[in-house]
């Protein structure tokens, strides 16, 4: 199982580092090929993620006192003033939580209260400040991973996206028209993704990213730009790999869609895991909370 560790060189490169017993980690070769398509490496029920006490924080610019914004980058400018400095966000404090095989967890919470952090933690691309992410395969982030570029037709970047995770040309020519139909986008697969609106594009992520198995999952809003019957078909598209014994997170303010494709949610609040279970009884503790102004 690889391992994303605080103040750890080895991260920047992709490196994977498993367990070495009590006195630490040996590290391996580096993450930067994606196993092939189908590969399975794991039964299901088997350990997948286990975050452990997790910190990952991130420094932003201050606009300092009224004169903020540009004018007051100019007012400094001219009167010889330092820059406002910065302030330290403590995006996720202390989580810690463990996923299996076959799960698919549901993540929300207000803006700001770290989802979207915990989830790029987990996939590598922001390095923890304390703590440890252990995953048993490399992750994928639905919008990152398949690499779509704005100038391609939506038809080359199924092609391009497919290939990039990993398929053979064989395995993207047998998945290509099922990616299609999923997406939804007719016409418009001949079109530049550049003139794609926010939902299509997001369809057309989707439809690439879950055409090929993967051990660990990460959706994030993808299913919120979507209408009712394109979350109807994502919800079963996530319960055939949840079949197939992979993990799944998806963070959503959509509660709809969270209770339509998870069986385990976890409320993030402030930076810090409020309550993990299953998904009424998580879901009906935090629409409590919203209606009470919490």
């Amino acid at each position: 199982m690889s391992t994303c560790a605080a103040n750890d060189p080895g991260d920047a490169t992709g490196s994977i580092q498993v367990p070495g017993g009590p006195g630490g980690t040996t590290t391996t070769s580096p993450t930067s090929s994606a196993p092939p398509a189908g590969s399975a490496t794991a039964a299901p029920g088997e350990l997948s993620v286990l975050v452990d006490d997790l910190h990952v924080t991130y420094r932003v610019p201050m606009a300092g006192g009224r004169r903020g914004g540009a004018p007051g980058a100019v007012w400094r400018m001219l009167h010889g003033e330092r820059g406002a400095g910065t302030r330290t966000v403590r995006a996720v404090r202390g989580v810690s939580l463990m996923t299996r095989r076959g799960d698919v967890i549901g993540v929300i919470g207000r803006n700001g209260s770290g989802k979207s952090t915990l989830l790029r933690a987990i996939a590598g691309l922001l390095p923890p400040d304390a703590g440890r992410v252990y995953v048993r395969e490399r992750p994928s982030l639905l919008g990152v991973d398949p690499g779509l570029m704005g100038d391609l037709s939506g038809e080359r970047n199924i092609v391009l996206g497919c290939l990039a995770m990993g398929m053979s040309a064989r395995q993207v020519r047998d998945a290509f028209a099922g990616i299609a139909e999923f997406a939804g986008l007719g016409e418009a697969l001949d079109r530049p993704l550049r003139t794609y609106s926010t939902g299509m594009a997001q369809r057309l992520r989707f439809a690439i990213t879950t055409a090929a198995p993967h051990e660990v999952l990460l959706i994030d809003e993808a299913l919120a730009t979507g209408d009712a019957e394109f979350r109807h078909r994502s919800a079963r598209r996530l319960e055939e790999m949840r079949a197939e014994a992979g993990t799944v997170f998806l963070v959503s303010h959509s509660l709809a869609a969270i209770e339509e494709s998870c069986g385990r949610a976890v409320w993030m609040e402030a930076g810090r895991v409020r309550m993990d279970g299953g998904v009424p009884e998580v879901l009906a503790a935090y629409r409590e909370n919203e209606a009470h102004g919490g």
